[in-house]
């Protein structure tokens, strides 16, 4: 079994596509549009956004509205990819692991991630 893809929800699939896009540097989907958006890697795995009415942003780290998953990223310098990705709109929750090498930011939608200098566990 191959992972393939990973959607997540969120109230608009453009302005979240758009700030992974500017993150990662991956090539938008051409056929992202206003209810469904992506982004292609080039060995084949796709981020997907899919527009959800009423979405409501996870709310962690308490568990009032579950995350229900995360997405993790590694990264060679924590503060210059933090700096980076506050900068395009990530948040910052106070809340943060106990490890120095991981930080836990939020996308534009809520969604946390994390950002790491080396394999997450």
């Amino acid at each position: 079994m191959t992972i393939s893809a990973i959607t997540l929800d969120c109230p608009d699939p453009l302005a979240l596509m758009a700030f992974y896009q500017q993150a990662t540097g991956l090539e938008p989907h051409p056929r992202s549009d206003a209810d469904f958006a992506g982004l292609n890697r080039e060995d084949g795995l796709f981020l997907g956004f899919q527009r959800v009415d009423g979405y409501r942003a996870p709310t962690w780290p308490d568990q009032v509205v579950p995350q229900q998953l995360h997405i993790c990223f590694t990264v060679e310098n924590l503060d210059e990819a933090e700096g980076r990705l506050l900068g395009l709109g990530a948040g910052k929750p106070d809340h943060q692991p106990n490890r120095p090498a991981a930080r836990v930011l939020t996308d534009p939608a809520g969604h946390p991630f994390c950002l790491s200098t080396g394999p997450s566990a």
